[in-house]
């Protein structure tokens, strides 16, 4: 087993319950840990026998661009999509942290982390 990660996937994106947030957007970063057997690829070379993270990235840039109410519920997306698409993923973790939310602090962001087994 191998474990391939993708930290500090920036977006701007339209998430959350408020109207306002709908309309002007905020800053989003999405870090995306699978695990997966590596030792094909590790022998042949080929990126035909590993997880490609660009296929990886493109699920999530794809996925936040979609707006949803909850976090939650981006980060579902995102793993459902990645099993679904990329069978040789056997495990997921997906953190998505809302940077400077409107939550009347100075919190740097608020991460929510969904894990999901194959």
């Amino acid at each position: 087993m191998g474990i391939i990660k993708l930290t500090n996937i920036r977006t701007f994106s339209f998430h959350g319950c408020l109207e306002e947030e709908a309309k002007i957007g905020s800053n989003y970063r999405v870090d995306l840990t699978i695990k997966t057997n590596l030792e094909p690829s590790a022998k042949t070379d080929e990126l035909t026998d590993t997880v490609d993270y660009v296929d990886l990235n493109r699920i999530v840039v794809e996925e936040m661009a979609i707006r949803a109410k909850l976090l939650e519920h981006v980060a579902k997306r995102i793993i459902d999509r990645v099993l679904k698409e990329l069978k040789m993923v056997t495990k997921i973790e997906v953190e998505v942290t809302k940077l400077n939310p409107p939550i009347g602090g100075d919190v740097e962001g608020v991460t929510i982390i969904m894990k999901q087994k194959r």
